[in-house]
């Protein structure tokens, strides 16, 4: 059994990328210990639980549950059980505060995302968290990102003044995919069309600069360290087109990059094949400790 710690903002984290994959991983025997900055519990992004405010008429309160939108990108049936589980988990319930992460105390770190700019900016600017996160890495520890938790791995320091992921193979929240959500919600979530987008371009920057693919690509050392579903992928508009989300038993909507004891995937529709390929990392972790 390994012992995971999984950091979270205080509030808009995607519920999908957490408890998806506490649920796999729990199942799996891991004990999960949750940090959060105050030591409080964590709240999802209701948006995603719910879908509700992604429709033209979601600032109406008589017509908010109408949910038309919002039923197709929120998170689906499966993350919304395993999120109300996930709420009845003690550790979830009682989690530690950042500044008290002892990673010596962890065998492993999973860095899940979220994307709505009012809670993670804390998440992803932290330099607690991103010294908590250079520390798993250069003790070589089993680390896991998924979307925006890849650019926090991306933020995170070595000694020598480099990214975390310089020389590693990664994967993240695709531009192909952010832009799609985000032209989907700035027409039917109008008032707030930036939901979509954490950071956004500044006058001059080219369009997608500050996406989460560009900004972990220039933190690499050759931009083909970024990988995605190659071009002759036979499954590459399933797992490409932003509709298919994987399930615990089909995994052909999923796109997920193991580089050593470092596994990263894109967004949500990727959280059981991501859980599971971490779970086969820590297990060959235990085995040759076993063996040793």
């Amino acid at each position: 059994m390994a012992r995971l710690l999984m950091p979270l903002p205080a509030l808009d984290f995607d519920p999908t990328e957490v408890a998806v994959t506490w649920q796999v991983l729990r199942a799996r025997g891991h004990a999960f210990t949750f940090a959060t900055p105050d030591g409080a519990p964590a709240e999802a992004d209701e948006i995603m639980l719910t879908g509700q405010g992604l429709d033209p008429w979601g600032r109406i309160a008589a017509l908010r549950r109408l949910v038309v939108v919002g039923r197709i990108l929120r998170a689906d049936r499966a993350a919304r059980d395993a999120y109300a589980a996930l709420c009845a988990e003690p550790a979830f319930c009682a989690p530690v505060g950042w500044a008290d992460i002892d990673p010596d105390a962890y065998d492993g770190l999973v860095l899940p995302g979220g994307h709505r700019a009012r809670g993670m900016r804390a998440y992803l600017e932290s330099e607690v968290l991103q010294a908590v996160v250079a520390a798993f890495f250069a003790a070589g520890k089993p680390v896991a990102a998924i979307c925006h938790g890849v650019l926090l791995a991306a933020r995170s320091r070595r000694a020598d003044g480099k990214s975390v992921l310089y020389g590693r193979l990664t994967t993240a929240l695709t531009w192909m995919l952010e832009r799609s959500a985000w032209g989907i919600a700035r027409r039917t979530r109008f008032w707030d069309p930036d939901y979509y987008r954490t950071y956004v371009e500044a006058p001059g920057q080219p369009p997608g600069f500050m996406s989460v693919q560009a900004e972990v690509t220039r933190a690499l050392a050759r931009p083909s360290d970024f990988r995605d579903v190659p071009m002759r992928e036979h499954q590459r508009a399933r797992k490409t087109g932003g509709m298919a989300r994987d399930t615990f038993t089909d995994d052909r909507p999923a796109f997920v990059m193991r580089d050593g004891a470092y596994v990263s995937a894109r967004w949500p529709g990727d959280a059981h094949t991501f859980a599971k390929i971490f779970a086969e990392v820590l297990a060959e972790r235990e085995g040759n400790a076993d063996a040793g």
